[in-house]
């Protein structure tokens, strides 16, 4: 079973306190399977977006957490929203939480990581 998004999203806002970054939710989704997707900031002023990773990252037999790929590396910010918006229309129930953190290290599951 699939942790929640909301605990999954109160859980990565912690982690990123805790490591002295910021961290809050632009968009609030459904609290038990919403898409969730993150707008890491940079100093610079780009961003990367992070989606979840498609159903082909996962193997048959191990259990469903969520992952995460880069969708969108280091870009300009309107790049950024457009896609969100994008996914909005898709899928009005997701999530869109932000980060404001040079490195993530291992806050983020990543897909290609595995």
């Amino acid at each position: 079973m699939r942790l929640r998004a909301d605990i999954f999203v109160s859980s990565l806002l912690r982690r990123v306190f805790a490591s002295g970054d910021f961290a809050a939710v632009e968009k609030k989704g459904a609290e038990e399977a919403g898409a969730i997707f993150i707008r890491q900031h940079f100093r610079d002023g780009l961003e990367t977006l992070y989606a979840p990773a498609p159903q082909t990252a996962f193997d048959d037999d191990e259990i469903r957490d969520r992952l995460f790929e880069v969708r969108l590396a280091r870009s300009e910010p309107e790049a950024v929203r457009a896609m969100l918006d994008r996914e909005r229309r898709f899928d009005p129930d997701l999530w869109i939480v932000e980060l404001e953190a040079e490195e993530l290290g291992d806050m983020i599951p990543l897909a290609g990581d595995r």
